[in-house]
């Protein structure tokens, strides 16, 4: 039966325009693959839905032409079939007319090996059916084609990857990483030279990292190698600027210049979602802990009995623990049988074994902080509740996308917050989603350690002309505005063109020379006389590459002692040290200590009774985007405005448009209530204002600045180490910082006096790289950037003639380099680690944009001083968050500060002088 036979069985009354498309995108394919579709959808050809999905319907016919296309759509909206479907009835055809060789067609790149696995067994299907289809129909004609397809990455055993070399897979599935190694294989890379299609997956969560960076490189020496450029297809869900992200998958035409052409297929908001903020109380300050929790528990309960299975994710790991232990505790429903865990630290085989029940739909539901954002298909799972805010639009989405992966299945997702701060950018997240806003993603510019690896790659494959090399590198989105300065600068690491290098066994890589390679090279007559060559630097240099090529830094956990009695008391994540200054002070199995210190893998800390300044969950967390912070500061304009025209009841009258139950609605509303009524509305910061509140601790002695800076923990990490680097410069003392996404404070002591709002004004934008550069001489976060990126750039090695250095033993190689290589002029490592930092960790172009727009006028600074922390700045007073309860302890500081709030306004008290606020006045 044809398609348009299976058509005219539905009726003309069923059979809209919608139908037609289908029909136009079946005509394009071969008759066994449009039959294979048919039997397999034939089903879904109704009045809501044809054949194909939205992003399936427009992107096949751009692929069977050969466009580069960008595919965004929604997790489960058949994106995968969207890409490969063209692919593959190309493949079947040409197999059947002329065969194929034996080598590779199309590559597929996933960032995940679970999701190459899950693939692969998709592809399976339709491999399967169709050449299932061939033999029904052959009667006498040729064997049916015979299209072969292949998994190949980190775990794939010697003995699959040499049948790989003798029968090559015509469909490869692969990792970034196997594909660089790829690449520099004497006998494979020759079956790259086929390549006619690659597609890359999830792109989304490549592209703003520099695993991202390290695939744009590797597909243009893949275009380099290949016969033919090969068309590249990316499938990505919520993301944007989609021209950006199109750009970064499809390169340059030329070098350095316009991009590859390309299309997009932009169905982001082809699903329909049901999202809701729901909060456990109106009231998450004076709400007993218990009860808080009790009935954060009943909902979540409630909700999982209500759908077949359910998929909880939290904002931590041992929130996913936690969370799974206590629904088990609670309820009977939950047992080892019906509910699990998934995340990173888990073993491979365990996390396999849910993967497995997921698919199945066996488990009433499983928690999980970010490992199942991605990767397998979950057919069964049709809720997914958020505890806590996931900190971007983009992640929301993601997250709840993994639900409702029929087709014509709507999307249900419920978000639960227990942090008033979170409250309030979730409310914010939930509405901005629904008007269609996504986050923005950031791709790193001209990392030196990516470009590092490639050029030594390309270099050890064959002697090259250098400007051969650098024309790869600028036809690569992330290396478009490579200078001649940048590879210099470049070449002189990889050359060792520095006295006293390799002393420190840090040996040249390549060779640059127009007449002269070194002994036992022979010259190429092909190659120009005059024009620079680029060759390797000795025998080991392949195996030396394939064994130390990748961007995923290795990690490892710090013993901690204490300076005194060299007392061992814990373990510390290296990342965690990232947020540490000497002076901070952190929990650790339930004592507090005062960080000093650290030596290698050693942490020295003394004993305290002062209060933490930095939470034990900050380095797990994702910090909230930019972009959504600049909305929530709109979002806080808004607020005041209403507030002004009709207080508290038009507050909640607006509210009630957006996604929030009703505790939801009140639990906002009161908080910006209390905090006009409280401080007045110049406390609330806005797109167009910055406020600052100066705190006197009488009781530690300090001066604290709660700085509202709602940019995100990245923004705010950035800006809170300028001002305190020039606040100690001026006060000549001590200053701690503690830092959240929605601000950060500045503590020095009392009889230290800084205009902190001085500061902000007077700061040139144009000095803020020089100004964060200096702030970072010494620190923690400094050295453990430098040994990831002299990792990175194989400056240090982690493997070499079969010895293994850990990543302790890497950070201690980089201490002893560090101060080396500081001393060297333009030094390409050195350079790239500041530049990661600054750009990519610290938000600098945030923060230029910031303090540009305050000392245009655009955004104005208001200081002012309280007895006591708005309520606004309560999480930064007390730095408390956590992704289920609050802790018992951060509680009572919490109702201490609200009690003194509701004494000062009085409780119930009704706004009749907005221009008199109690205990706030101006601080001049």
């Amino acid at each position: 039966m044809g398609w348009k036979e299976v058509l005219s069985d539905v009726g003309d009354e069923s059979v809209d325009s919608s139908a037609v498309a289908d029909g136009e995108v079946l005509e394009r394919l071969d008759p066994h693959v449009q039959e294979w579709w048919i039997r397999e959808f034939g089903e879904y050809v109704d009045e809501n839905a044809g054949f194909f999905t939205p992003p399936q319907k427009d992107a096949i016919p751009l692929i069977d032409d050969d466009e580069n296309t960008l595919i965004c759509a929604p997790t489960g909206s058949g994106k995968t079939l969207a890409s490969f479907t063209a692919i593959i009835d190309e493949l079947f055809a040409r197999e059947r007319e002329e065969g194929l060789e034996n080598s590779v067609y199309c590559l597929y790149v996933s960032p995940l090996k679970s999701l190459a696995n899950d693939i692969h067994r998709n592809l399976t299907v339709p491999l399967d059916g169709i050449a299932d289809i061939e033999r029904e129909r052959s009667d006498g004609e040729p064997a049916a084609a015979n299209i072969r397809h292949a998994i190949r990455h980190g775990d794939t055993k010697d003995s699959e990857r040499q049948r790989m070399l003798d029968e090559t897979p015509h469909i490869l599935n692969t990792t970034p990483e196997t594909l660089a190694i790829l690449l520099n294989s004497p006998k494979f890379r020759e079956k790259l030279r086929t390549v006619e299609y690659v597609v890359v997956d999830e792109i989304h969560a490549l592209a703003a990292g520099k695993r991202g960076t390290h695939l744009s490189m590797s597909l243009e020496r893949l275009d380099w190698l290949a016969e033919s450029s090969p068309t590249r297809i990316g499938c990505s869900a919520t993301i944007d600027p989609l021209s950006t992200v199109a750009e970064f998958l499809v390169g340059q035409a030329e070098p350095g210049g316009d991009p590859r052409e390309y299309e997009i297929v932009d169905a982001r908001f082809a699903r329909e979602f049901d999202i809701e903020l729901q909060s456990p109380t109106d009231d998450l300050i004076h709400t007993p802990r218990d009860v808080i929790q009790s009935r954060f528990y009943d909902q979540l309960h409630d909700l999982i009995q209500d759908h077949t299975n359910t998929l909880v994710f939290t904002n931590t790991r041992s929130g996913a623990e936690r969370v799974l232990h206590n629904l088990r505790e609670r309820f009977d429903d939950y047992d080892e049988d019906n509910s699990g865990c998934h995340h990173g630290s888990l073993s491979k085989g365990e996390r396999e074994r849910i993967e497995g029940a997921l698919k199945e739909g066996s488990l009433d539901f499983v928690t999980s902080s970010t490992s199942l954002e991605l990767g397998i298909d979950m057919p069964h799972v049709d809720l997914v509740v958020q505890v806590g805010s996931p900190k971007s639009v983009a992640a929301l989405l993601q997250r709840v996308g993994r639900a409702g992966h029929r087709v014509g299945q709507t999307v249900t997702g419920r978000v639960i917050a227990l942090d008033r701060d979170e409250l309030i950018e979730c409310a914010v997240m939930l509405k901005k989603s629904q008007e269609g806003f996504v986050d923005s993603v950031n791709i790193p510019e001209k990392p030196q350690d990516v470009a590092a690896q490639h050029v030594y790659g390309m270099a050890i494959n064959e002697i090259r002309p250098e400007q051969s090399v650098v024309d790869t590198l600028r036809r690569a989105y992330p290396y478009r505005e490579y200078t001649e300065a940048d590879f210099e600068q470049l070449a002189r690491y990889l050359t060792a063109d520095y006295d006293g290098l390799e002393e420190k066994n840090v040996y040249a890589k390549i060779w640059r020379d127009p007449n002269d390679p070194p002994e036992g090279e022979h010259h190429h007559e092909e190659f120009p006389v005059g024009k620079p060559l680029i060759g390797k630097r000795g025998r080991l240099a392949r195996v030396i590459y394939m064994t130390n090529i990748g961007t995923i830094p290795d990690s490892f956990s710090c013993d901690v002692y204490t300076r005194a009695s060299d007392e061992w008391v814990g373990q510390l994540d290296e990342t965690y040290l990232d947020t540490l200054e000497k002076g901070d002070v952190f929990v650790l199995g339930g004592s507090n200590f005062e960080y000093q210190y650290r030596r290698g893998s050693k942490v020295y800390v003394d004993r305290t009774s002062a209060r933490p300044t930095v939470p034990s969950w900050y380095s797990e967390r994702l910090p909230l985007s930019y972009d959504l912070g600049k909305e929530v500061l709109r979002f806080q304009r808004d607020i005041v405005e209403r507030y002004d025209d009709g207080g508290a009841p038009a507050v909640r009258h607006w509210l009630r448009e957006f996604p929030l139950d009703d505790d939801s609605v009140r639990a906002v509303a009161r908080i910006f209530e209390h905090q006009i009524r409280y401080a007045g509305t110049e406390s609330v910061s806005t797109d167009e204002r910055l406020a600052i509140e100066v705190e006197r601790d009488h009781d530690e002695y300090e001066r604290n600045f709660h700085v509202h800076s709602n940019y995100g923990r990245r923004f705010n990490d950035g800006l809170s180490r300028l001002l305190a680097y020039r606040c100690a410069q001026e006060a000549n003392a001590n200053v701690t910082v503690a830092v959240a996404d929605n601000g950060f404070t500045i503590s020095m002591p009392l009889n230290r006096k800084v205009d902190v709002r001085g500061i902000l004004e007077e700061t040139n934008p144009e000095r803020v790289r020089e100004l964060l550069r200096a702030s970072l001489d010494g620190t923690d976060l400094l050295q453990r950037y430098f040994r990831i990126n002299a990792t990175r750039s194989l400056m240090i090695l982690k493997r070499y003639k079969g010895y293994e250095k850990s990543a302790s033993e890497q950070q201690v190689s980089s201490e002893m380099l560090l101060g080396f290589a500081q001393d060297l002029e333009d030094f390409a490592v050195i350079e790239e680690t500041y530049r990661e930092i600054l750009e990519d960790k610290l938000d600098l172009a945030g923060i230029e944009t910031v303090l540009g727009a305050i000392g245009a006028g655009d955004i104005d600074v208001v200081s002012q001083s309280v007895d006591s922390p708005t309520p606004r700045a309560f999480g930064l007073a007390t730095l408390s968050a956590s992704d289920v309860v609050l802790a018992e302890d951060e509680s009572a500081v919490l109702q201490s500060f609200h009690e003194r709030v509701m004494a000062e306004i009085g409780e119930g008290e009704s706004v009749t002088d907005r221009s008199g606020y109690g205990a706030a006045g101006t601080d001049e």
